[in-house]
């Protein structure tokens, strides 16, 4: 785990471009990556970009880049270097050689973050769980992470083999106890939503830092944990909410993003559930980041790899503020311009607000009881209506 200290760590991100990639596609990454390492504390110095048909096999990047960023490693006194993608056990071993730094890839600053960020016994247990199905296969090369998560600094001098297996024994043996305890837990949660589906259920998604957990403090008068950095909420939140009438709860989850680490998705199975077993999903959007579309494709994909890709899904376009402030020299409204695109597909159930503003919050209530009301007829179909309330949509 990252360890907080008076000086905080420095870094720099390394990335390779392939093949059918662009540089500014690249870059984009690599501000993601960045976003990543300054939620985990990390200060980021710079950046190195090599394009490559395939990564090197041995270290990632080729010989020559190698040595550029191995004499800014040690010009500048750099603690970190991370990868925007996952490195192999013998990459990790290799460059940690080479560059005398600890280095981190993709997943494993993604899994420390989570680390960070778990409140729940049960969040927990799921990230410690992931962790070291992470790190198993790389114990060799990656002392330098054990040894931090101890508390203490740097490689371990004179490790050998018989250290490297007593590590290993451990680590199996920290996975073992980790399922048993998930487990317990899991048979809980299992109970937990059985006792909610008499009811219906909505479950906030989308890419991570999109203002999910800003919409349910709006929507439910709650105070979930609201910040802006990557996954601010790694624990799921539920509250009862009452729209027109109809209960529901409503479930703040995990945000999602690219190249989520499989053994996260894994060991969060029963967090993930809460979308599984949802009834209506509202799939937050973060309009003012321009990687916007990619962001939707990414969550499409988590959802159908989950199995939760056939849910009614209400499109919610969050922060029309940032972006039309953005966009705001064209001639015609951003917003209009946005509407009269591909996105206003009449099919679409969609809606543009700013849960920070509170704009457009009764378009999303309405459109949000269009989709529960089905579901909750279906539960209840003899349901009397609250007095006046005489029919669906009708306010009082």
């Amino acid at each position: 785990m990252i360890q907080t200290a008076k000086r905080p760590e420095t870094a720099i991100l390394i990335t390779v471009i392939r093949k059918n990639s662009s540089l500014e596609q690249a870059a984009d990454y690599l501000t993601e990556l960045e976003f990543l390492a300054t939620t985990a504390g990390i200060v980021c110095k710079n950046r190195f970009i090599q394009r490559l048909e395939h990564p090197d096999i041995a270290t990632f990047i080729g010989t020559g880049k190698l040595e550029e960023v191995k004499a800014y490693i040690t010009e500048e006194h750099i603690d970190l270097a991370i990868f925007d993608d996952d490195l192999s056990p013998s990459q990790v071993r290799n460059l940690e050689k080479e560059l005398k730094v600890v280095i981190y890839d993709r997943s494993l600053l993604i899994l420390d973050i989570f680390l960070l960020r778990a409140k729940t016994a049960q969040a927990r247990t799921q990230v410690e769980l992931a962790r070291y199905q992470y790190l198993l296969p790389r114990l060799r090369g990656m002392w330098t992470h054990l040894e931090r998560q101890r508390g203490g600094t740097g490689t371990r001098g004179g490790a050998g083999e018989k250290e490297i297996e007593t590590d290993r024994r451990i680590v199996k043996e920290s996975i073992r106890l980790l399922k048993e305890r998930l487990d317990k837990i899991d048979k809980q949660s299992i109970t937990q939503r059985k006792n909610r589906d008499k009811v219906v259920r909505v479950a906030l998604v989308g890419y991570t830092n999109v203002g999910k957990s800003t919409l349910m403090n709006v929507l439910s008068k709650a105070d979930v944990f609201a910040e802006n950095k990557l996954f601010a909420t790694v624990d799921s939140t539920v509250r009862k909410v009452v729209l027109q009438g109809i209960p529901f709860l409503l479930t703040d989850t995990v945000g999602f993003i690219r190249k989520l680490p499989h053994s996260l998705i894994e060991c969060f199975k029963s967090t993930l559930d809460e979308v599984r077993e949802a009834d209506v999903l509202l799939h937050v959007v973060d309009l003012s980041h321009p990687s916007f579309e990619d962001h939707i494709e990414v969550v499409h994909q988590t959802l159908t790899e989950i199995g939760a890709g056939d849910k009614p899904i209400l499109l919610v376009f969050n922060k029309i503020d940032s972006y039309i402030e953005e966009n705001e020299d064209t001639d015609v409204s951003p917003l209009e311009l946005l509407k009269n695109s591909y996105l206003n597909n009449p099919a679409k159930s969609l809606v543009f607000i700013s849960a920070k503003e509170k704009t457009n919050l009764q378009e999303l209530r309405q459109k949000m009881v269009e989709l529960i009301y089905p579901r909750h007829m279906e539960i209840y179909p003899n349901y009397v209506w609250p007095e006046g309330f005489a029919s669906f949509g009708e306010k009082p």
